[in-house]
């Protein structure tokens, strides 16, 4: 049975998808802006919801810290940069392979 994690490193605005503690695949990110940055810490997906409108893309998963969240978006562009007001960004393709991947409370990291 696989053992999901997710691991976000905010330095190299990467998210890495493991299983049992090894890395089995990685998408590139969109992050907070410094005013609105990406909070740290350990946090889980409390829940998914597909097509939530607007600039959330085709998919989004929820962290427990309120409002955040991994989410696709309608603006490609801002991919790899310091751009959102704190959620994690993501190519719609690889949110929506990610979310078939992972189920509601898989735990996630995110780390400076």
């Amino acid at each position: 049975m696989p053992n999901y994690r997710i691991i976000i490193d905010l330095s190299d605005r990467s998210l890495y998808l493991l299983d049992n503690n090894i890395v089995v695949r990685s998408f590139p990110v969109g992050i907070g802006r410094m005013v609105t940055a990406t909070p740290e810490g350990d946090f889980v997906i409390i829940n998914k919801q597909p097509n939530p409108g607007g600039p959330f893309g085709a998919f989004w998963m929820g962290l427990s810290k309120p409002h955040y969240g991994i989410h696709g978006t309608n603006d490609p562009s801002s991919i790899g940069h310091m751009v959102s007001h704190g959620c994690i960004r993501m190519y719609n393709p690889d949110v929506l392979l990610l979310a078939s991947i992972v189920p509601v409370g898989t735990r996630v990291t995110i780390r400076p």
